[in-house]
């Protein structure tokens, strides 16, 4: 199916469309927002004169079956009103450009794009074009000889920075490491079809199994850069990352910020990054510079940045104070509020399989292959896989040789050809545990939370076994190829008897016919 055009619905403007002018040379796609309050107080009143598109309901009815499957119409809209209209159309070129051809378009535009999962776990490196996007705003196009990076506030050298000089061994020591990122929306759709919660397409959008990747990442530990600035000064306890794509949130304009502790910065686990497994960064994914924390968020991990700046307690820009927040189980909209929900950082020990899918018929001779990803952050990893069968009652672990290698911020992918004897609809389900000891919820029920949030729940699918290992069912296959008519999808009737009248006869004779004898 042909991707659909980045701008679907007309966009009429009410008055001059104004003109918010790109910062720097050589910058296309970046317009500063935090210098210049003004310039958010324009935009604001400029959004106040429209009734944008209301956001599509995807949870109460089923999900489109387009490609892209949602499009972002309102989020065009923003832009439009803006003069920020060529931001969203070059966006989709990139995409268009960057990704594979086959990528699910969760979301047109700002671009969030999963890869299809079978090719998602077939090697331990995700393939750059295949990486899962996740983006709040628009892709810039930043030319990485005019680039720089200003890194201020609590330090005590404020420097600016070209990426040659990140780039310099004499200043800066290299560092590589295996790193997944998550996001926070991995397998949100479970919780979609379930217990639905916010409708925000772009927040909550509905991801399947594949929000989550691993690469081999270059640059620099952001531990050297601080030192490089003389270190930290006046209780300086957070570290804020500005990110040059635009961002509309409740009819105010931003730039991406968010900030993550000092003691993750210490140990060496946020990294600046130009290299995505040994090429430099696509445009898509962040270039000419990005934020690769590990075992946090990706909502941390700023692409596209430009600032860093030490503060004391984190960031109160509004994806940091008012997003990625989870909820207990009776906040919904009747009663949340930002203050009642924690951060979520640290990913949890979450696990999916891949194959095979929901609602999958599947003929087979006693053992089913399943196949999947693992993955804990927080400084955890996988240590053991298992599956079951039966819906959670007993587990079989997937032996050791049938997961990928070890790797301390990285997933394991898996595989185990499962024993099944039993046929008929089954629940199949994965669980993971990490070195930690901790394990997944047991249900999505426990994992619910408003803004659905870390599906980290036991990834469950069911499946329609046929075991033709056993003689009646064997029988029955051959018959039906005999008659050239298909045993899947098990909805097709069948116009023939499987069953001879004297067969029947013969049966019931053996089983003392239906009624009772006295």
């Amino acid at each position: 199916m042909a991707p659909a055009e980045p701008n679907a619905l007309p966009f009429r403007p009410k008055g001059e469309i104004p003109h918010f002018a790109e910062e720097k040379e050589g910058w296309k796609g970046y317009v500063e927002w935090e210098e210049y309050p003004e310039k958010k107080k324009q935009a604001q009143e400029i959004l106040k004169k429209y009734d944008f598109p209301e956001p599509p309901e995807f949870q109460l009815v089923p999900l489109p079956t387009t490609n892209p499957i949602l499009t972002g119409e309102r989020w065009k809209q923003y832009h439009d009103a803006c003069g920020l209209d060529y931001i969203y159309k070059n966006s989709w070129s990139t995409v268009l450009k960057e990704k594979s051809e086959d990528m699910i378009h969760v979301l047109q535009f700002p671009y969030n794009g999963e890869p299809p999962g079978d090719r998602l776990i077939k090697t331990k490196l995700t393939n750059n074009k295949d990486h899962f996007v996740r983006n709040h705003g628009g892709v810039p196009d930043i030319d990485a000889d005019k680039w720089t990076l200003d890194i201020g506030g609590l330090v005590k050298n404020p420097q600016k920075l070209t990426l040659a000089q990140l780039q310099d061994e004499s200043i800066f020591p290299r560092q590589s490491n295996i790193v997944t990122l998550q996001c926070s929306g991995t397998r949100r759709i479970e919780q979609i079809h379930e217990y639905p919660g916010d409708g925000d397409e772009l927040i909550n959008a509905p991801w399947c199994e594949g929000a989550i990747s691993t690469a081999r990442w270059t640059g620099v530990s952001l531990k050297k850069v601080i030192k490089h600035c003389g270190g930290l000064v006046d209780n300086a306890d957070n570290i804020e990352f500005f990110g040059a794509d635009t961002y509309f949130k409740k009819g105010n304009v931003h730039n991406y910020i968010v900030s993550v502790p000092w003691r993750k910065v210490k140990v060496h686990e946020v990294l600046l990054a130009w290299e995505m497994n040994g090429e430099p960064l696509p445009r898509i994914h962040g270039h000419p510079l990005r934020v690769v924390v590990f075992g946090y968020i990706g909502a941390r991990s700023v692409k596209w940045l430009y600032k860093i700046r030490a503060i004391h307690r984190p960031s109160t820009a509004p994806v940091q104070l008012k997003e990625y927040l989870y909820y207990s189980p009776q906040i919904g909209k009747q009663n949340a509020q930002y203050s009642n929900g924690f951060s979520i950082q640290d990913m949890p020990v979450s696990s999916a399989m891949i194959t095979p899918k929901n609602m999958d018929q599947i003929i087979h001779s006693g053992h089913i292959r399943l196949a999947g990803w693992a993955y804990s952050g927080g400084g955890h990893w996988p240590v053991r896989v298992e599956v079951s069968g039966d819906g959670g009652s007993i587990w079989y672990e997937v032996p050791a040789e049938n997961m990928s290698t070890k790797y301390f911020y990285a997933w394991r992918t898996w595989w185990i050809d499962l024993p099944v004897d039993a046929e008929g609809w089954l629940e199949m389900c994965v669980r993971c545990w990490d070195n930690a000891m901790n394990t997944q919820p047991t249900f999505v029920r426990s994992a619910w939370n408003w803004d659905l949030h870390v599906t980290s729940s036991a990834h469950r699918v069911k499946v329609y076994s046929i075991n033709k290992s056993r003689p009646n069912t064997a029988a029955t296959l051959k018959q039906l190829e005999e008659n050239g008519t298909p045993m899947i999808p098990i909805t097709r009737p069948v116009h023939f008897d499987l069953e001879t009248d004297e067969e029947y006869a013969k049966a019931m004779e053996s089983r003392a016919w239906r009624d009772p004898l006295e």
